[in-house]
């Protein structure tokens, strides 16, 4: 089943067609690690985790680098703040930021490379687009000259005017052009630094990218992805100083972008108080509800972050789930494909909305089949399905019984009292139990010789 996405660069879909298809390379930019990631920062990683794992189904070898950002002028100042070197800090959110998206089922990737494990290529890129007329230093900075680079807007589609207007560049006095961006920046005593032959300095944030994608998947890659606000500059750039150090070679053959997740329909910011930190979020949700949450709205529109939404993918889940609890006696096989319809939809553009609308069909199917051969299809394909977008992967029992300070000792003693004055006919107090579990944020379910329970999904 060929695969199709959305191209920036070309600004439609496109079969996707790899290099090599025995290596399909892809990259897509990771975490700025100075403070906590929001909500924003897991979009991507859970979007592109899922293509990940599309490309991992289809093809025997798919490397995939997302990096760290661990040397950034945010992060200076927030060791500076300290008086703590950038390792404390970057240390410590790396290892956040590894925590959040493995609780939102985010595989790790392929390599994960540190910008700072790669200056000495960096400083290489530079000498080379220097040598090659691409860049010139003044004043201890290097910087690209984009007038040398004559497709320079390609990527983002914007003119001139807009592009030094969207980059905010700094009208410095010793850039040739108000569009040049700096590839190397010198340091301070009080700031980090490394030697080169400009001076002690620090690599631009464009720069990185281009390195470590360079160095780890080759000079011509399959996918280059990342959130829609990083069309421009930085991915522009990328094209720019990548395309020029490798002599013309195509830097990368199709670029993915996600849209914004806004907050009640308002964009997040710190000034408006709305910023969103996944790591406040798992505290009132499970991570899998956060990551239903980001697939229930295909990749490329806005999301908006609202209450309604959370309960929504909440009640999704359970329904998911509460399928398989009821089918608990019905085995599982591994030699069954993937439904049909559910690959079309993931490989028409990551279309996530439509693929979990199928699981819903197959828990429609499996709900109403008579037949255990059937069944057994049917529950098989809803597992394997649901693993491919990081789904499911929880113990039935545990999704319904897992919630913070949950008694749930007290909640079977309960039901069994309910169970036992049922039986005695004694209907007064098994509905005193019931309100006193429906307080409880409880509800429960009498089914044929059982009753299930689990946690009200609209608290």
């Amino acid at each position: 089943m060929s695969i199709t996405l959305h191209n920036t660069l070309s600004r439609s879909k496109q079969e996707f067609v790899p290099l090599d298809p025995n290596k399909v390379t892809m990259y897509v930019c990771g975490p700025t690690v100075y403070s906590h990631p929001h909500i924003g920062n897991a979009r991507p990683a859970v979007v592109f985790d899922v293509l990940f794992r599309l490309l991992s189904s289809q093809y025997p070898n798919v490397i995939y680098a997302r990096n760290i950002t661990d040397i950034d002028d945010k992060i200076n100042a927030a060791a500076k703040q300290n008086n703590i070197p950038i390792s404390v800090i970057t240390d410590k959110y790396t290892a956040v930021y590894h925590n959040d998206m493995q609780a939102l089922g985010v595989l790790a990737p392929t390599v994960e490379p540190r910008a700072t494990e790669h200056i000495p290529q960096m400083i290489n890129m530079i000498e080379t687009l220097i040598a090659d007329g691409f860049a010139y230093e003044a004043e201890q900075h290097v910087l690209f000259n984009v007038p040398a680079y004559e497709d320079y807007g390609h990527l983002s589609g914007r003119n001139r005017e807009d592009m030094i207007a969207g980059a905010r560049v700094e009208v410095a006095p010793y850039k040739k052009d108000p569009a040049d961006f700096v590839l190397w920046k010198p340091s301070t005593d009080d700031l980090p630094g490394w030697d080169s032959p400009w001076g002690r300095g620090r690599p631009g944030w464009h720069l990185e990218c281009s390195v470590m994608s360079a160095e780890h998947l080759g000079e011509t890659i399959d996918i280059h992805a990342g959130g829609h606000d990083l069309i421009f500059p930085h991915h522009e750039n990328e094209v720019a100083q990548s395309t020029c150090a490798h002599g013309g070679n195509l830097f990368a053959r199709y670029w993915l972008h996600n849209g914004f997740v806004n907050v009640d329909s308002e964009k997040m910011s710190k000034s408006i108080g709305n910023v969103l930190l996944v790591d406040d979020l798992l505290k009132e949700h499970k991570g899998e509800t956060i990551r239903m949450v980001l697939l229930s709205t295909h990749y490329r529109k806005p999301l908006d972050w609202t209450d309604d939404v959370v309960k929504q993918a909440k009640r999704n889940l359970d329904r998911l789930y509460g399928a398989l609890l009821d089918n608990k006696d019905v085995s599982i096989s591994s030699d069954v494909d993937y439904p049909q319809s559910f690959i079309n939809a993931l490989c028409d553009d990551l279309n996530t909305p439509q693929a979990i609308s199928v699981l819903f069909m197959l828990v429609r199917e499996l709900n109403t089949s008579d037949s255990t051969e059937q069944k057994t299809r049917l529950k098989s394909q809803l597992v394997k399905a649901a693993g491919l977008l990081g789904l499911l992967g929880d113990n039935p029992e545990n999704w319904f019984s897992q919630a913070q300070g949950l008694d749930t000792d007290l909640i079977e003693s309960l039901i069994e009292e309910r169970t036992a004055a049922r039986k005695a006919k004694d209907f007064a107090a098994a509905d005193r139990i019931r309100e006193q579990l429906t307080e409880m944020n409880i509800e429960i379910e009498d089914l044929a010789g059982e009753t299930r329970w689990k946690v009200k999904s609209d608290v």
